[in-house]
């Protein structure tokens, strides 16, 4: 799923590639993608992109005073075109889910991989209209997403446990699976730690860790085009997705927790004291 280090380096490269262009035509062809209908898709055709901004995980693109905003969920992409084909595309079982060809032949499509349609597309008068937007947390990477503002959240969340909290996109906006358990591995904290147990030490760690690892992502992304994103990000990534590689810190191995539809994985040499957590599939299995 792409997170806010790969969303924002989308919004940096479609910025240079949209900004001053003219949407020429929209091709919809998985329905089920489309919200919203107070506004067709056709209302951004002739229209000129000014600014494209990004809000936590979702893409939102201004064309003409419309919105074109998009979140790519966990098996969408986008892919970016130099010269789209003349002939409309056909709907079908493909993964093509939106294309959308600007005046001079290039643009983007919009692809959702699996069976599972989760893409979502929204045309509207004001990206605050979708409601998820809405309802997002702060930016980490905002100013005012400071130290005591963290504090804030964490006392609130109680005893929520730190990995559920950082991915609650309520509560803080662009942090998903992977760079939680990568900001809690530089953090040397238990993805199950309670929220409002933090030292004063711990939370220093976390504060940084959390600017730390999305900026350095960021880093690595932002200029890239966006067929390299997916490839960039796994490369970067210190603990998610490595079960059983040693830990590049310590040379503990990297164990996982398993859950219905996910799972984390961390250090238990640099997060758990050495402890393994309990892995919550087979703890179910077993009561």
């Amino acid at each position: 799923m792409p997170e806010l280090p790969e969303v924002e380096a989308l919004r940096s490269f479609l910025t240079d590639k949209l900004t001053g262009a003219t949407i020429a035509r929209t091709e919809l062809l998985a329905f089920s993608a489309l919200k919203t209908f107070q506004l067709p898709l056709s209302a951004l055709h002739g229209g000129e992109v000014s600014e494209v901004r990004r809000y936590g995980k979702f893409i939102a693109i201004d064309v003409s005073g419309s919105w074109l905003v998009f979140h790519l969920a966990r098996a969408g992409w986008l892919q970016w075109r130099d010269a789209m084909p003349a002939k409309p595309a056909r709907p079908g079982r493909g993964p093509l889910s939106l294309r959308v060809v600007l005046a001079d032949g290039s643009g983007f499509d919009l692809t959702e991989m699996g069976t599972q349609r989760k893409l979502a597309v929204y045309v509207v008068g004001d990206p605050q209209d979708v409601p998820m937007l809405a309802s997002l947390g702060p930016d980490p990477l905002a100013d005012e997403f400071d130290s005591d503002a963290l504090a804030a959240i964490l006392a609130k969340a109680g005893r929520a446990q730190l990995k559920g909290v950082l991915r609650d996109q309520r509560v803080i906006a662009g942090i998903g699976n992977a760079y939680s358990d990568e900001i809690l591995h530089a953090a040397k904290l238990s993805p199950f730690k309670p929220s409002n147990a933090l030292s004063d030490e711990e939370h220093a760690r976390l504060f940084a860790a959390i600017k730390g690892e999305l900026n350095d992502a960021i880093e690595r992304s932002v200029g890239r085009a966006a067929k390299e994103l997916k490839g960039e990000k796994k490369i970067g990534l210190r603990v998610h997705g490595r079960t059983g590689e040693p830990c590049d810190v310590c040379g503990t191995p990297i164990a996982e927790v398993s859950f219905a539809d996910s799972s984390l994985q961390y250090c238990p040499g640099c997060q758990t004291g050495g402890k393994p957590l309990a892995d919550r599939r087979l703890s179910k299995l077993l009561k």
